[in-house]
């Protein structure tokens, strides 16, 4: 693999995102992972995931300045493979762990989000979505799974504003489980998952199954008039400006 390490421990999946400083998806990447959950998911010996980043970044979210380049039928099936990995991920019957050890906006927080427990490390992080400010548009079934853990209120009035929460009020909110020293992240990670794989194990997927029905038939519902929308906004002269001055800003750091 070429943007993923994947470790094998006591049943247990360790996933590591490994692009860059920052883990921006492209997508390769998004197909690397995806591709993964499933020979992961289809391995009868192994229980569960643990997916982290790097220490400073989770993941940045969606990579902006590889993104900006494709041509129309490039982002067109970027978009279409981006919400199947998100479908993949929160059909994911297994227990997932997200050990978020930096920042984790947009994309980033997605992949959080699939996820059945988040734990996050302290420090100056931030992790929310806010692809509204960018000029992208929020998929309902994106809206689903943000409003699956912090409820239609929150998640309703921090998408329309891109709200993007540092990590002790994430966990007030609700989007995260856990806040801990960074030197004890994958400590907790660990525990939490030894914790789930401690059940009999059909037993905690069939329920997982039964708890994210719905939201999983958000997600298999067809995509097509979402990434119509999504590709009409992506085109319009507006966002591409907006891109622009976000690219021109990351390109300076």
């Amino acid at each position: 693999m070429e943007y993923l390490k994947l470790e094998i421990r006591e049943h247990i999946a360790h996933i590591m995102l490994n692009r860059g400083s920052s883990n921006a998806l492209h997508a390769e990447m998004v197909a690397e992972l995806k591709d993964t959950l499933e020979i992961v998911g289809n391995d009868e010996r192994i229980g569960g995931i643990i997916l982290y980043g790097k220490e400073g970044f989770f993941s940045a979210g969606l990579d902006l300045i590889s993104l900006y380049n494709y041509d129309e039928k490039q982002i067109k099936a970027f978009w279409y493979q981006f919400l199947d990995l998100v479908k993949t991920f929160v059909s994911f019957p297994k227990p997932a762990v997200a050990a978020i050890g930096g920042h984790s906006p947009a994309g980033g927080c997605v992949l959080a989000l699939c996820c059945d427990y988040r734990i996050m490390a302290e420090g100056d992080f931030i992790i929310g979505l806010n692809e509204v400010p960018v000029g992208i548009i929020v998929p309902e079934s994106i809206f689903e799974l943000y409003s699956f853990w912090i409820g239609k209120a929150k998640a309703y009035r921090y998408l329309l504003t891109g709200e993007l929460l540092q990590p002790q009020r994430a966990l007030e909110e609700g989007l995260i489980d856990e806040l801990v020293p960074i030197n004890q992240l994958h400590t907790k990670a660990d525990k939490q998952m030894k914790r789930y794989l401690n059940f009999n194990w059909n037993t905690w997927q069939q329920s997982k199954r039964e708890l994210r029905k719905e939201l999983v038939h958000r997600f298999n519902q067809d995509a097509t008039e979402v990434v119509d929308k999504l590709l009409a906004q992506w085109w319009e002269p507006s966002t591409r400006g907006i891109l622009k001055t976000i690219i021109g800003n990351l390109t300076k750091k």
